[in-house]
C-alpha cells in the first residue's frame, strides 16, 4: 500500500528530528516587502501549476491544426478457399485465399473548419493567460495583506516587549524596596498585575503572528523552520490627492485580467458561432478501393466519395447555443465593467481616508515623543516623582497610542494594496 512508506517517513521524522517547538531554534530571515514578492513569484506552487494551463492550451492549438488520419480497411478476405475455387479462378497455391479487398478513406473538412477551430482554441489560450494573471492578482493581494498584518504584529510585539522589560526592571527594584520596608507591598502587586496582563496580550499577539507566519510561508513555499521578519523598505505610498478616478478607471480597463477574460469570452463565442455555422456544410470523404476477385473482374480499382445529406441535422442546436452564449457574454461584460468601476471607487476612497489619517497622526508631536516620555515616566516612578496610578495610566495610554499608530500604518499599506488589486496594476 502507498500509505506505508509515508508512515515510515513520518515516524523517522518524529524520532530523529527536533519537533519540540519550544526548543526549536528558528532560522530567522529578514525580507523587505519587495523581496518577499520576488520570492513569491519564483516559488509559489499554485502559480507554477496555473501557468501549466497555458502550455495545455498550446497543446490544444497544436492538436486543432492536425489533419484527420486516413482510414484503411481490409475486408472480404476468404481464408477458406477450396481447391475447386482455385482451379476455376486459375489461381496457384499462393495466395491461398480466393478474394480480398482494400479501401483507403480520407475525410476532407470543408468550409475551412480546421482553421476556424484553430482560431477558437487560440482565443482559449488567451483566456488561459488571463486566468493565470487573475490568480496572480488574487494571490498578490493576499500576500500583501499578510505582509501588512505581519509587519503590524511584529512592531506591536516590540512595543509590548519594551514595556515588559521596563516592568521587569521596576518589579526587581520594588522587590528590594519592599524587602527593606521602604514601600508598601500593594504597589509591587500592582506592577506584577500589570505585567501579567501585558504578558497575556503578548501571548495573544504571538498566536496571531504565528498564524500570519503559517499563511505567509505557505504562499512562499519555504521551510516551516524559517521565521520571517519584515524589514522596512518600499513602503512609500503615493499621495492620493493627485490621483483621478478617471485615470484609475482607464488603468483598470487596460489591466484587469478578469475584465479581459470576460471580453475574451465574448470573442470566444463569436469564433464558436462561426465554427458551428460552418458545421452545417457536410464534410467530404474521399476513398480509393481495390477488390481482388470480388466482382466480374479479377482486379478492380476504383475511386469514390461520400458526404452527409444535410436535410435533418443542420447543427441548429449548437448554433443556437453559441448565439445565446454570445448575447449572454456581452451582458456579463457590461456587468463586470460596472462592478470594476464601483470597486475602484470604494478602494480609492478607503485609501485616501487611510493615507490622510496616518499622515495626521504620524505628524503628531505627542506620538513622536512617546518613547522619550516612556523612559522619563519609568525614571520618575523609580525616583517617586509620580504615583503608581499615574505610571499605570501612562503605560496603558502609551500602548494604546502606539497601537493606533501601527494600525493606521497597516491600514494605509493594506488599503493601497486593495487599490492596486482593484485596478489590476501596480500603481507608482
Amino acid at each position: 500500500m502507498k500509505i506505508i512508506p509515508q508512515l515510515f517517513f513520518l515516524n523517522f521524522l518524529l524520532i530523529f528530528l527536533p519537533f519540540d517547538i519550544s526548543a526549536q531554534q528558528w532560522e530567522v530571515k529578514r525580507y523587505t516587502p519587495s523581496q518577499i514578492e520576488a520570492l513569491f513569484l519564483e516559488q509559489n506552487l499554485q502559480l507554477i501549476a496555473e501557468k501549466m494551463n497555458i502550455s495545455l492550451a498550446d497543446a490544444e492549438i497544436a492538436q486543432a491544426k492536425l489533419w484527420d488520419n486516413p482510414e484503411l480497411t481490409v475486408g472480404s478476405v476468404n481464408f477458406w478457399g477450396s481447391d475447386r475455387q482455385r482451379k476455376e479462378l486459375e489461381m496457384g497455391s499462393f495466395p491461398k485465399n480466393a478474394q480480398f479487398s482494400v479501401e483507403l478513406n480520407q475525410i476532407i473538412r470543408t468550409s475551412r473548419k480546421r482553421s476556424k477551430l484553430v482560431k477558437q482554441t487560440e482565443v482559449s489560450r488567451e483566456m488561459a493567460i488571463e486566468e493565470f494573471e487573475e490568480v496572480l492578482r488574487g494571490l498578490k493581494a493576499e500576500l500583501r495583506k499578510l505582509i501588512g498584518e505581519a509587519a503590524y504584529l511584529q512592531s506591536y510585539r516590540e512595543v509590548l516587549s519594551t514595556q515588559q522589560k521596563s516592568l521587569e526592571q521596576l518589579i526587581a527594584a520594588y522587590k528590594k524596596q519592599v524587602a527593606q520596608g521602604n514601600i508598601a507591598k500593594t504597589e509591587l502587586l500592582r506592577l506584577q498585575s500589570g505585567l501579567l496582563e501585558l504578558e497575556k496580550e503578548m501571548n495573544e499577539t504571538e498566536v496571531d503572528f504565528n498564524a500570519q507566519q503559517k499563511d505567509l510561508k505557505s504562499l512562499l513555499n519555504i521551510s516551516p523552520f524559517i521565521r520571517i521578519e519584515i524589514e522596512p523598505g518600499g513602503e512609500n505610498m503615493p499621495d492620493p490627492d493627485p490621483m483621478r478616478l478617471a485615470s484609475l478607471f482607464e488603468i483598470a480597463f487596460e489591466s484587469r485580467p478578469d475584465l479581459k477574460r470576460s471580453e475574451l469570452q465574448t470573442h470566444f463565442y463569436e469564433k464558436s458561432l462561426i465554427y458551428e455555422k460552418s458545421q452545417r456544410i457536410p464534410d467530404i470523404t474521399l476513398n480509393v478501393s481495390y477488390d481482388r476477385y470480388g466482382g466480374i473482374w479479377k482486379d478492380f480499382a476504383g475511386v469514390g466519395f461520400s458526404f452527409d445529406l444535410p436535410f435533418l441535422n443542420r447543427n441548429q442546436g449548437n448554433i443556437k447555443a453559441a448565439r445565446i452564449g454570445l448575447y449572454q457574454s456581452r451582458h456579463l461584460v457590461q456587468q463586470q465593467q460596472n462592478t470594476v468601476l464601483h470597486e475602484i471607487t470604494e478602494a480609492f476612497a478607503n485609501y485616501a481616508q487611510a493615507y490622510n489619517f496616518y499622515q495626521k497622526i504620524a505628524d503628531n508631536e505627542l506620538l513622536t515623543e512617546l518613547d522619550k516620555m516612556f523612559e522619563l515616566y519609568t525614571k520618575n516612578l523609580l525616583n517617586k516623582n509620580i504615583s503608581m496610578l499615574e505610571y499605570i495610566d501612562f503605560m496603558e495610554s502609551y500602548r494604546s497610542n502606539k497601537q493606533t499608530l501601527l494600525t493606521a500604518r497597516k491600514n494605509r499599506y493594506v488599503s493601497f494594496s486593495e487599490l492596486q488589486y482593484a485596478t489590476g496594476s501596480d500603481i507608482q
